[in-house]
């Protein structure tokens, strides 16, 4: 085919050139890059099925110095295998290509895409194949007559052709890749011209570019803006919408599952720390790169917000690329090392509420800034602690601060509203290894990675290289049996325990009752479901599962519990869907006697439990018996359950709750700052509901044994928390109880850990009658990557 240093002729070459340009026919091996106007980028499946171009197009680049007029040029085209009465198809070609840059001719437009081309440079109608087909630049109007590769390859008039897929007419030994609704033929990075269209030209996703676009292209010269144009100075791009051309980077790290693509990043840093170097690339489909490559990504910017949570924080990506690499085997960028001293010691700032987008980024303020200014670079973090239980999709929770709000069994603790630890982050293995990783297990060395942004947890590294494990093996928490005539009253939440289970979680929640919790008198449960678990089929009854876990006890070596709960209206009650859940309470006959009290005609799902006097003392009317269950504060939500239990010569009153969760609040991890807690509104209700009960019992005889328990799913320094110690949301009132889990050292106040962090959300209060208090929260699910539930149980001692 014709030797591409033919083609300086069109800027006009002198006869020596033109002789230089001649003797470079005598051997394909001498072919070298065009210094003139050369086919780009062809395109044929505009309008089609799965397209965003509404139009076909041929695009044209300029490799020499000087603009090149194309007046009496023509592009023309021809079927992937053209027959005898097969014509070429032309359109003429206008004004000129500027240096260095490029020329669009838009062709026929298909019934379907969304996007307008940007402004053609010369218009024609030529039906390019989606799939197949070529094109050819000719220095002339004339229609070519050529249906073989010998026979254009003998035409003088033809500059550059390139013929792609299945097409019989092509340079070289094999026609370039074949293309798609969603992809072009397109000249390589290097714009190098072999005179082999399956060498010189790749497919990938279309990018015109007409005269008017400056900086870089299809030629493979980088573009106008860099890593850290784009990331900009604040949390959303300055370029968000915008197209953008051969944005240059190496290439650090492959995500080949899930939202795939590749982090790059610009080894050439600015001199401003807010400005991040790097940024994500999405594919979509498995990156044909390799870490190391040097690249130049031409495509859209786009804020990509993980997740269905409209407060989640967003990740600047490139999407739509056009990927060409340059060179391959690139050392790369030094990572951003982050130690105990390098975030800073508040995770996020006050904004009053309001969104922290709009605001420069600035490191120094704190962790949300500092992570925001280093999206997408290569990071690392030596020597670290878990600090969250490795989950079931690779993801574990670190501290690159080590003495920060350290609990005392290596996780870092929540001592106040939005205070979260600002050295927790989360490590993600990009293949979704599970580590297996518990609390207190450390990770030795380096791990590096590329910064992103979880749905579930905020800034998050994509490990590429894992340090050293070394598992602590962090030994469950075992309760000390409580004094000779004492009450011992367990909360456990079992997380949505349903016959259906595994016989190893009934065993695992047996050997928890009997061994980390002594067997105690009394267990409160939350999360039974009923027998059908999350099948909704009218089912409310849960006799078979709580059935089951006695038995499961009572083969484990420990008590036979009785049990007593109220069976809740059909999905009413909130939870997993169909799965009904309900508080009960587990009891020993042998140790404690449950007081049955009201008519069995009663519908106790309905009607609430009230308080009584009896022989001067306080009673319930009903008992099992729900506190106010018709009152709103409780709609989709578990009401509590009451029992009257006889210890002794003691009455005792103990209360199971499962407060409404904190779905709907926004992310502690999110752009609002801080994050709205919607959600304890309800849950604020439902603590006066709740005090004022136990208020009314303690007015009926103050020195009534009254002991509050169960999942609050709120902190112990909440307002809800406030209010149902005191009636007031700030705690300034008279307090009837006693919220155990303060009376603690501050490094153990914790029955969970979400996203890393050790908080509390499990509760035991007490009346002020309560005497002997002996406290222990159990930890031997929270703090594991396998564990039998997402709460620890805990247990009180009383002597009543």
């Amino acid at each position: 085919m014709h030797p591409s240093t033919a083609r300086i002729a069109l800027a006009g070459a002198g006869v020596a050139a033109l002789v230089a340009a001649m003797a470079s026919i005598t051997s394909a091996a001498q072919a070298a890059p065009s210094t003139g106007v050369v086919v780009g980028e062809a395109y044929g499946g505009g309008g089609n099925n799965g397209a965003t171009l509404k139009n076909d197009f041929i695009e044209l680049v300029n490799r020499s110095s000087a603009p090149i007029a194309l007046t009496g040029y023509s592009v023309q085209y021809i079927s992937a295998s053209p027959t005898a009465t097969t014509t070429w198809s032309s359109t003429p070609l206008t004004g000129s290509v500027p240096a260095g840059g490029h020329y669009l001719v838009q062709e026929s437009a298909g019934a379907g895409g969304t996007d307008n081309l940007p402004t053609p440079d010369a218009t024609g109608s030529i039906n390019l194949g989606g799939t197949a087909g070529t094109v050819a630049l000719v220095n002339s109007a004339t229609t070519l007559t050529c249906r073989t590769a010998a026979d254009c390859a003998a035409d003088p008039s033809i500059v550059d052709l390139v013929g792609w897929g299945t097409a019989v007419i092509h340079e070289g030994a094999a026609d370039a890749p074949a293309t798609t609704n969603t992809t072009s033929t397109q000249r390589s990075a290097t714009g190098a011209d072999t005179d082999n269209n399956g060498i010189d030209f790749t497919a990938a996703a279309p990018t015109p570019e007409n005269a008017g676009t400056t900086g870089g292209g299809g030629d493979g010269t980088p573009g106008p803006l860099r890593i850290h144009d784009i990331q900009g100075g604040s949390f959303v791009s300055p370029q968000a919408g915008n197209t953008v051309t051969n944005v240059p980077g190496i290439v650090t790290t492959l995500r080949t599952r899930s939202s795939k693509g590749f982090w790059m990043q610009d080894p050439n840093a600015d001199a401003d720390p807010a400005t991040s170097e790097g940024i994500f690339v999405f594919t979509s489909s498995t990156p044909t790169v390799a870490v190391g490559d040097s690249v130049l990504v031409s495509g859209k910017v786009s804020e990509f917000y993980a997740g269905t949570d409209s407060s989640n924080l967003s990740v600047t990506e490139l999407t739509g690329p056009t990927v060409t690499t340059v060179s391959t085997g690139n050392a790369l960028p030094a990572p951003v090392v982050i130690g105990p001293n390098t975030v800073p010691g508040t995770y996020a700032p006050d904004l009053g509420g309001g969104t922290i987008e709009p605001t420069p980024i600035t490191p120094a303020r704190s962790a949300l800034d500092f992570y925001e200014s280093v999206e997408g670079m290569r990071v690392e973090v030596d020597d670290v602690r878990v600090v969250g239980p490795s989950n079931a999709y690779g993801e574990q929770y670190v501290t690159t601060k080590p003495t920060q709000a350290a609990g005392y069994r290596g996780g870092v603790v929540l001592t106040g509203e939005n205070q979260i630890p600002s050295g927790r982050i989360e490590l993600a293995t990009l293949d979704g290894t599970k580590l297996g990783l518990d609390v207190g297990d450390t990770i030795g060395g380096a791990t590096t990675g590329a910064m992103d942004w979880s749905s579930f947890g905020g800034y998050t590294i994509q490990v590429s290289s894992l340090g050293t494990v070394q598992h602590n093996h962090l030994a469950p928490v075992v309760a000390h049996a409580g004094p000779a005539g004492s009450l011992s009253i367990a909360t456990y939440n079992v997380e949505n325990l349903a016959p259906s289970d595994s016989e190893a979680k009934f065993a695992a929640l047996a050997s928890g009752v009997v061994t980390n919790l002594a067997s105690p008198d009394i267990v409160a449960l939350e999360e039974i479901q009923d027998n059908t678990g999350s099948t909704d089929d009218g089912t409310v009854a849960a006799d078979v599962t709580l059935t089951k876990l006695t038995d499961a006890i009572a083969a484990a070596g420990g008590r036979h519990y009785q049990s007593r709960s109220i069976d809740p209206v059909n999905d009413k009650d909130g939870g997993q869907p169909g799965g009904n859940i309900r508080t009960a309470f587990l009891f020993d006959p042998t140790r404690v006697r449950f007081v049955d009290r009201g008519a069995a005609t009663v519908n106790r799902s309905t009607t609430g439990t009230a308080v009584t006097k009896q022989h001067g003392k306080a009673a319930l009317t009903l008992s099992p018996g729900r506190v106010d269950p018709a009152n709103p504060v409780w709609n989709d939500s578990r009401k509590p359950l009451a029992g009257e239990f006889v210890f002794g010569k003691q009455t005792v009153f103990v209360i199971a709750n499962h407060f409404d969760s904190k779905g709907g609040d926004q992310n502690a991890d999110g752009r609002y700052q801080y994050p709205e807690e919607s959600s304890q509104t309800q849950r604020a209700g439902q603590a006066l509901v709740l005090h004022n009960f136990v208020d009314s019992v303690l007015g009926t005889d103050k020195s009534a044994r009254v002991v509050v328990v169960g999942d609050l799913n709120d902190y112990q320094f909440s307002s809800p928390l406030a209010v149902l110690r005191t009636g007031t949301a700030d705690g300034t009132g008279p307090s009837i109880l006693t919220d155990l889990i303060t009376t603690l050292p501050l490094n153990q106040q914790y029955t969970y850990v979400y996203n890393g962090v050790s908080q509390v959300l499990d509760h035991i209060l007490v009346s002020p009658a309560v005497s002997g208090v002996d406290y222990q929260v159990v930890h031997v699910n929270a703090e594991y990557s396998n564990q039998t539930s997402d709460h620890d149980p805990q247990v009180v001692d009383i002597t009543p």
